[in-house]
């Protein structure tokens, strides 16, 4: 299931482009990033569908039925701002390398445990140029940049989430622990905040300090829900061991 849903998402390539080539640019240094990163993302999902097709491991129609139908959905960012979408990548592409590592470990299989933490590599690194552009971001305009990392992390979806039945796939992922909430907040957001310095940045305005607050707020709620699911999957599990 995971395996599937993340070469569904790494399908999805041609809107990520399109969205990114929109807002950045497709000259100078933006276009020769754009057009790399697109280069390497494309080898993620054909390597994927590749492994999945020789260890028949689908049903070949079935994904590719699957697969046009997430493409005809397409990905359109909510994101309208640079400073909105940096912030999306540099989450997003930290959550896509912690998903597919950990997509990996659990597949029982070496071979697939190697190739999706040589594909999890690249996204870290994709992860890290973004991330280092927002930092320095963070130092040009600490206000604005602070304002769109809590509008990113407030309203966070996977670019995944217009798959069909993507909902009740999360679930069962979230449930198998290869991704939840609570390695959202833990793995993904805290680490790259940190990084960035949200909570110790000083001389902010009304309006920077306003957005930090929301955040803080937001993970605050975010880490309670987090606690409570995790509380009750252990519970679940425990039955289920007990039933044995």
């Amino acid at each position: 299931m995971s395996l599937i849903v993340n070469l569904l998402t790494e399908d999805n390539l041609p809107s990520y482009h399109h969205e990114i080539a929109t807002t950045f640019g497709r000259d100078g240094a933006w276009g020769t990033w754009v057009h790399r990163w697109t280069a390497e993302e494309d080898r993620h999902g054909t390597a994927i569908r590749d492994y999945l097709t020789v260890t028949r491991a689908v049903d070949p129609v079935a994904l590719e039925r699957a697969r046009m139908r997430h493409m005809e959905q397409g990905f359109v960012t909510e994101y309208s701002t640079m400073l909105q979408q940096l912030a999306y990548v540099s989450f997003q592409e930290l959550a896509t390398r912690i998903a597919h590592r950990n997509t990996g470990r659990a597949s029982g299989d070496e071979g697939c445990e190697r190739l999706l933490a040589r594909i999890a590599a690249d996204e870290n690194l994709h992860m890290l140029f973004y991330r280092n552009l927002l930092k320095a971001a963070f130092e040009l305009d600490p206000n604005q940049t602070m304002r769109a990392v809590t509008d990113v992390v407030t309203t966070f979806q996977m670019p995944g989430q217009g798959m069909e039945g993507f909902a009740r796939k999360s679930l069962i992922i979230a449930h198998e622990g290869i991704y939840d909430l609570r390695l959202h907040l833990d793995d993904v957001l805290m680490p790259v905040l940190r990084q960035w310095s949200v909570f110790d940045k000083t001389g902010l305005d009304a309006e920077g300090e306003k957005a930090r607050e929301e955040l803080s707020a937001f993970l605050a709620r975010t880490d309670a829900t987090a606690a409570r699911f995790v509380e009750r999957r252990e519970a679940r599990r425990a039955r289920e061991a007990a039933q044995k």
